[in-house]
């Protein structure tokens, strides 16, 4: 299965943050293809420069290390992935989930999160 990692689930994955078993389970399975989308590194540093998120000072070397030793893929946006955006319907209005939403579908994956607005757009959640 090709899982795209929700921020929070990224963050929570290299963390040891409150995966549930099914998250945890998928994360750490083989067969699985795990993705980042350059969309979360860009909302951890809109946060990071905001102060809502503190993280370590080395936290880019951190976050790179953990990307490679969990054989986490780079997911760049995609023209095409922005335009998919348009077909969204509004139901809440956070760009970053809104494009990572857009990116699984044009993708075919499937988005590990927690957050229950994903469930109201036609992508397949788990958690």
């Amino acid at each position: 299965m090709k899982l795209l990692l929700d921020t929070h689930a990224f963050l929570w994955s290299i963390n040891g943050g409150p995966l549930s078993e099914q998250a945890r389970n998928a994360f750490l399975d083989p067969e699985n293809k795990l993705f980042l989308s350059a969309a979360s590194y860009w909302e951890i540093c809109v946060k990071v420069s905001i102060g809502k998120l503190v993280l370590a000072e080395n936290w880019p070397q951190q976050f790179n290390e953990e990307i490679a030793i969990n054989g986490i893929t780079w997911l760049p946006v995609e023209p095409e992935h922005c335009r998919r955006i348009l077909d969204l319907p509004s139901i809440h209005q956070d760009p970053f989930d809104r494009l990572l939403i857009a990116q699984a579908l044009c993708e075919n994956m499937q988005i590990m999160t927690t957050d229950r607005h994903f469930s109201r757009y036609p992508v397949t959640t788990l958690w």
